[in-house]
């Protein structure tokens, strides 16, 4: 069984292991102990501060192995976007040209440098282990962060977005980056992420970046083709995002040109479809209805614990009924409320 819980300081160890792995695909996860101590530390008193508006919170999370107590995966979610500053993408423009002189009119594609996304909140650092066999453990990693803001709403604002990262070439450069970043901070893409830590509300960022609209048609076709394309290791996000209710819409990451997803909170499966249950315990021998698989979120903000499990249909009564080993994974007893979603 996996369990997704809040990360704690002894899990830094584990973080810094998995950083190690190569991942062009995950710009926003932190890569030096540092840097992922420094995270662990302010999820903590994230989890435990109390909140009444959306603020510098950030929640990271992690995928344990049961068995094992391995951590094999780690994701996070941000209160609101740029807490400590702005944060910028590119908008895609059309720019209407009109020459009456000439009689001519038409529409330009263009890059805005923008701040609109500042305050929502985001989903970032998701990353899984042998993501390629990976199965429901990354679809319950992505949706319990999710499964926490349906538990403290009041955490997090009505719309999220979620970035990823763009394409990059074997030798992890980024032909969006070529045309347009570099030109501005004479670096090249990887020392300018490392730089910037994988955050985009730097104020360098605004002090280098172009504020003037950048026409599409002059960049080099590589460029061009890059935007809004994904990296091959973010086609996993993509696809449980995109089942979540995600949608590519208007803007695109500065760095790389990736696509920046989007979605009000009424959009997504998790809190459409959730449902507050009461634990109750199961006995496989007595139950005829064929199992459902649910994500199902013990209802403790302080004590958070996500699963996925195997169980008779709750949609029709008020309680959940639970084997004995989902119980302890979640940390709960029979009478306790737990948060639950199909999968």
């Amino acid at each position: 069984m996996f369990v997704v819980r809040p990360v704690e300081l002894s899990d830094i160890d584990a973080l810094e292991t998995l950083a190690a792995v190569t991942m062009p695909g995950v710009h926003t996860l932190p890569k030096t102990r540092e840097k992922i101590a420094a995270s662990v530390e302010r999820s903590i008193a994230s989890f435990a501060a109390h909140v009444d508006i959306p603020s510098e919170e950030s929640y990271l999370f992690v995928l344990e192995q049961q068995a094992t107590r391995a951590i094999v995966g780690t994701a996070a979610i941000f209160a609101s976007a740029g807490s400590n500053g702005t944060y910028f993408s590119f908008r895609n423009d059309v720019i209407q040209q009109v020459s009456r002189d000439l009689n001519i009119s038409h529409s330009v594609h263009a890059l805005t440098l923008c701040s609109e996304l500042t305050a929502y909140s985001q989903l970032s650092g998701f990353y899984v282990a042998n993501r390629g066999t990976a199965g429901l453990e990354a679809a319950l990693l992505s949706r319990a962060r999710l499964l926490f803001a349906v538990l403290a709403p009041h955490r997090f604002g009505d719309r999220f977005f979620v970035p990823l990262a763009g394409v990059t070439d074997k030798n992890g450069q980024s032909p969006f980056w070529e045309a347009l970043g570099r030109k501005f901070f004479k670096m090249d893409f990887l020392e300018a992420e490392r730089v910037i830590g994988g955050a985009r509300n730097r104020t360098l960022i605004v002090e280098l970046m172009p504020h003037y609209p950048v026409y599409v048609p002059l960049l080099p076709g590589d460029a061009q083709a890059a935007m809004g394309q994904i990296h091959g290791d973010g086609e996993l996000a993509f696809s449980l995002l995109t089942e979540e209710g995600f949608e590519a819409d208007d803007y695109v990451d500065i760095f790389d040109g990736g696509p920046i997803l989007q979605a009000h909170k009424n959009a997504l499966r998790t809190f459409a479809g959730s449902m507050l249950r009461r634990v109750a315990p199961f006995d496989s021998g007595l139950s005829s209805e064929l199992p459902v698989t649910y994500a199902i979120a013990a209802s403790n903000e302080q004590n958070f614990r996500a699963i996925t499990v195997s169980c008779p249909p709750a949609e029709g009564t008020d309680s959940v009924f639970l084997p004995q080993e989902a119980q302890d994974a979640l940390m709960v007893a029979p009478g306790d409320n737990v948060i639950c979603v199909r999968i």
